[in-house]
């Protein structure tokens, strides 16, 4: 018997999809100390700042006051110098211009990236930038996922898995969570589940996270509550908690949009605008010690029900006043920490209220922080499996999972149905860039309708009767006929299919006109519309092209305008874009 009657082993490991698993290994490695090196940068800059690496909650009494307010400022300062004169993608929180690398440059991501975030990110979450450090390490891993996919020229169909690698293994190595990190990746960065994702993803997150563990132990970064459903009373309230939750997150999207607004429209050098943060970031948390940096303390104080009411209910708005400061002016840092933070102190005051009034029917007021936790982050990510598996993976306890079901569900489905958009996917529509619609919304903006219509089209009039009708779309071979009164204003829309009910009745043909049959609830566009205006018509409306009338003042009909013409336009101007932006 042959030894092996097959493809030779050597042959089969040729193939691109094992290759891939290979390249995801390796992006794995690579994000994994990336991910140490960032820890050990970060808490290096701290002790620069502050010649203590303690969370500030312990060490603020040691601290002068002159040194909590004019730190971040400085800190702001150096960060700005690298985001405006070294790589301005290391601004914010990272996700998004991950996401935009990977729907709209086919997942290249300039290899000076990460260097720059890793530098940025822990500049300002040592010198107290109130961020989170999963969003830079989202950055840094897609970055070098990304790096290795150039590096190996790897096809642009498998560029965006190369970057989800990346990613996965970034939140992985950050938060000791490597199913959190896989299914971050699907779930945000990828958007796809497929099973040519899913392998090479795991493998690159089990990677990095085994590097992590082996630095830094197989342990969380919370002091976990010990959980239990005391009573099936409980259950009721944990979608109340999503509804709450859910308007913490959307508080925190609208506040931190409307920060980094303000600071835009001040006419000041870009450079400077981080700074200036830095020092109103300073005045913030020499009042609350509890916001600086990623706040672990904190949470651990609301998680082991050693916080009060008050200061529970308060350091939900002032982490979001905190968040929305160092992010809105310019610094660099996630939104992931800031939005467990949020949730934290939201169960805490939420269960403790809840504990005092029915203390047999309900589980400690940490149970319903670590809960709350979960449902802030589905409300900003609009991601609830991440938000789920994260907590979970966090507590390891399974008792957990239907609380955490119940409220981060309610908060996704309440805030999606406010709010169409993510916090990440805000910044990018924002910047005109719609991602669900897969376009680039602001070159759609500047193109006008009647750059594109055609003014070919068949029009009939009113009185034509349905003999008529029936041989001009035999003779013209027009989808549609255009119905107009003696002034050539559009009265109605004929298709075949409206008069396919009457042909087969006899002695219709000369009675029934043109103005019975059009359809008159029209959806149409004037000359001087945007494509983008035409576009969102043909979305919302479910058809295919749009009649184009000269003018809302005077609705002649002027042409037609068609789908395939709008992504022709489109198409046409993404090259120039790109050609343009190349140049």
């Amino acid at each position: 018997m042959p030894e092996h009657s097959g493809e030779p082993l050597f042959e089969r490991l040729k193939r691109p999809n094992i290759q891939y698993l290979f390249l995801a290994i390796l992006i794995g490695i690579l994000a994994g100390y990336g991910a140490v090196l960032f820890k050990y940068i970060l808490k290096f800059m701290q002790w620069l700042f502050y010649q203590n690496t303690e969370d500030m909650v312990h060490m603020a009494d040691t601290v002068p006051l002159w040194m909590k307010i004019v730190m971040p400022g400085i800190g702001g300062l150096a960060v700005g110098l690298v985001v405006n004169f070294f790589a301005s993608e290391a601004k914010g929180h990272g996700v998004p211009e991950v996401i935009q690398a990977i729907a709209l440059r086919g997942g290249r991501i300039r290899k000076r990236v990460a260097a720059a975030k890793i530098f940025a990110s822990a500049i300002t979450i040592g010198s107290g930038g109130s961020v989170g450090r999963e969003g830079p390490m989202v950055q840094i891993g897609s970055s070098i996922g990304s790096s290795i996919g150039q590096l190996f020229k790897v096809p642009s169909v498998h560029m965006r898995t190369m970057v989800g690698c990346g990613a996965a293994a970034g939140i992985a190595a950050t938060f000791n969570a490597p199913i959190a990190g896989v299914l971050f990746a699907l779930e945000i960065i990828i958007g796809d589940f497929g099973v040519m994702q899913f392998s090479p993803v795991v493998l690159s997150s089990v990677t990095a996270t085994t590097i992590s563990r082996y630095y830094f132990g197989d342990f969380p970064h919370f002091k976990i509550p010990e959980y239990s459903i005391v009573s099936l009373w409980e259950f009721c309230f944990y979608p109340v908690l999503g509804i709450l939750t859910g308007f913490v997150a959307l508080a925190f999207t609208k506040i931190l949009y409307q920060c980094e607004d303000w600071f835009d429209a001040m006419s000041i050098p870009e450079w400077i605008k981080p700074a200036l943060g830095g020092i109103l970031l300073g005045c913030v948390f020499s009042l609350f010690p509890e916001v600086f940096g990623v706040g672990y303390g904190a949470m651990n104080m609301a998680l082991t029900n050693s916080m009060d009411l008050w200061p529970l209910f308060m350091l939900i708005f002032v982490k979001i006043l905190a968040s929305s400061l160092t992010l809105g002016s310019g610094g660099s840092g996630g939104i992931f920490a800031p939005s467990l933070f949020m949730g934290c102190m939201t169960g805490g005051a939420f269960g403790l209220v809840l504990h005092t009034l029915l203390p047999g029917q309900t589980a400690v007021p940490g149970a319903y922080a670590l809960v709350a936790m979960g449902g802030v982050v589905a409300g900003t990510t609009y991601a609830p499996i991440t938000a789920i598996l994260i907590i979970f993976e966090m507590s390891g306890t399974y008792s957990i999972i239907l609380p955490l079901m119940l409220t981060c569900i309610t908060a996704t489905v309440m805030n999606s149905t406010i709010r169409r958009a993510s916090i990440y996917t805000t910044r990018l529509l924002r910047r005109g860039i719609d991602i669900e619609a897969g376009r680039e919304r602001h070159l759609l903006e500047h193109i006008m309708v009647k750059e594109v219509m055609t003014s070919e089209v068949v029009t009939i009039p009113q009185s034509m009767p349905l003999e008529q009708i029936v041989w001009t779309f035999k003779v013209k071979n027009a989808p549609y006929l255009h119905v107009v009164d003696e002034e050539n204003r559009l009265t109605g829309i004929i298709s075949f299919r409206d008069i396919r009910a009457v042909l087969n009745e006899d002695g219709l043909l000369n009675l029934i006109i043109a103005h019975d049959l059009a359809t008159r609830e029209l959806v149409t566009v004037t000359m001087d519309d945007t494509l983008q205006e035409a576009l969102d018509q043909i979305t919302d409306k479910g058809v295919s092209q749009l009649p184009v009338l000269t003018s809302k003042m005077r609705p002649q009909l002027a042409g037609t305008l068609t789908e395939s013409a709008i992504n022709a336009a489109y198409n046409s101007a993404l090259v120039r874009d790109e050609l343009l932006g190349n140049g």
